[in-house]
């Protein structure tokens, strides 16, 4: 009986040792390398910003995991956007980031209206997808 209750002791520390990991190196990844999808009316967009700091754009952006904000710019190429070069300013888009998932963003071309001028509705930063993707923060 001693015996039992001892391999059911050191059961319940192990599992509970097992369950409950201390992964400092949890990351998601923010990606932007998918080319336009035409017929959707998603185009490519370019990241200036991570969280407020300036960065040279590329394709993935490992993070750690929780809520970090993108400021993008549109890449749209589309002869029937009209406005003018005033009105194509970044935006901002914030993605909560999940461990071992990739979010591709992309900038999704509204064309239910012509847009014209200075109207900067023409366009949205979007998460078009999100995948699971193993990811480990490296320790620098």
């Amino acid at each position: 009986m001693k015996r039992v209750l001892i391999f059911i002791a050191s059961a319940a520390l192990l599992s509970s040792c097992a369950s409950a990991p201390e992964d400092s190196n949890a990351c998601g990844v923010v990606s932007t390398y998918l080319t336009a999808e035409l017929e959707n009316h998603y185009f490519p967009l370019v990241v200036t910003d991570v969280d407020g700091k300036p960065v040279i754009s590329k394709p993935n952006y490992p993070l750690a995991v929780g809520q970090h904000t993108f400021t993008v710019s549109e890449l749209i190429d589309d002869q029937t956007l009209q406005v003018r070069l005033a009105a194509r300013v970044p935006k901002v888009i914030t993605v909560d980031v999940a461990a071992n998932t990739r979010y591709q963003l992309m900038a999704q071309f509204n064309v239910d209206k012509q847009y014209r001028g200075n109207d900067q509705s023409y366009w949205q930063p979007v998460i078009r997808s999100d995948e699971y993707h193993e990811c480990q923060l490296t320790q620098e």
